[in-house]
């Protein structure tokens, strides 16, 4: 069955969440009123000719940035939309207000340093952001292990929509798009980590299981490749196409078992191939999986006997 995670929010792969933007008087209630329902808005209210706006800004942008998509910006140019600010009774520029389910929650005027910015914005967000997210995420891995792959999906799309570079929620979607057949959006939604964390452990398994599927997907019969064993049992090239072959047909302890042979009689041959193509098995297979565990166990044998 096709995941469909869209009821939970979640951009399109490839169209990054834009957590700062300009807005308008008519705008406003969209931008700034009704996104706070879902994630904390700064609203920074400037002008053109004030030189502290200029000032606060980029150091406004670059912390909000750093907030992987707990918090927004958006920016009101008062001269040309004044409306606003004298709604909310804006008296000196810059001013800077925190909103929050629909309302403003604090502010703070002038030029701040980067930590002063922080600090308020922590003070805002509350202190169980971080504990919800991620007890979104333990669930969607236990619906996930569970075989639920809409649920996990779900979950993991509403978490990326609150948090757009959260690295464990979009290999978590990119897995389930994977174990649902959906190769190419699983590649789509895994390019959206940030590079800076894609050496994470749940990044780089996916990436490997993705790796894993494509090599697969060429895996023709085990039949000639078995034959082709059998007749020269030094055939290493042979046992590791059939144990690609046999990973793609769910026989994971089969795969493993032709690559730990081919170690056993010559570790060293091409670069230690044989080797490298286990370790890949493992990572997409994941560290807690039978076959894992297993295939590592009798691999510590050969290695060390």
């Amino acid at each position: 069955m096709p995941l469909n995670p869209s009821n939970a929010g979640l951009a399109a792969p490839g169209a990054a969440a834009d957590v700062i933007k300009d807005t308008t008087t008519a705008l406003f209630a969209k931008d700034v009123l009704e996104a706070s329902k879902t994630v904390m808005v700064l609203v920074d209210f400037w002008a053109p000719w004030c030189g502290p706006c200029k000032q606060l800004t980029p150091v406004l942008e670059k912390v909000v940035r750093g907030y992987g998509g707990k918090v927004r910006l958006v920016k009101m140019n008062t001269d040309e939309h004044p409306a606003i600010a004298g709604q909310l009774r804006v008296q000196s520029l810059p001013t800077v207000y925190a909103f929050k389910d629909g309302r403003p929650l604090d502010g703070f005027m002038g030029v701040q340093p980067e930590t002063a910015i922080k600090q308020f914005i922590d003070r805002n967000l509350g202190p169980d952001a971080g504990d919800e997210i991620q007890a979104a995420l333990d669930n969607a891995a236990a619906a996930l292990e569970a075989g639920d792959l809409q649920a996990a999906a779900e979950i993991y799309a509403a978490v990326a929509q609150e948090e757009p570079q959260n690295a464990q929620a979009l290999a978590g979607l990119a897995r389930c798009y994977l174990k649902s057949n959906d190769l190419e959006r699983a590649e789509q939604t895994l390019g959206l980590v940030p590079p800076d964390k894609r050496n994470l452990a749940a990044v780089s398994s996916v990436q490997a299981a993705i790796d894993l599927a494509r090599q697969a997907s060429k895996a023709g019969d085990t039949a000639p490749l078995e034959a082709a064993i059998a007749a020269d049992p030094k055939n290493h090239q042979a046992r590791i196409d059939l144990a690609i072959a046999l990973a793609a047909q769910g026989r994971k302890t089969d795969a493993a078992g032709q690559l730990i042979e081919a170690i056993r009689r010559d570790r060293k041959w091409n670069e230690e191939a044989a080797r490298k193509q286990l370790v890949q098995f493992f990572e997409a297979w994941g560290p807690k999986d039978e076959a894992t565990l297993d295939g590592r166990r009798r691999l510590s044998a050969v290695l060390f006997s």
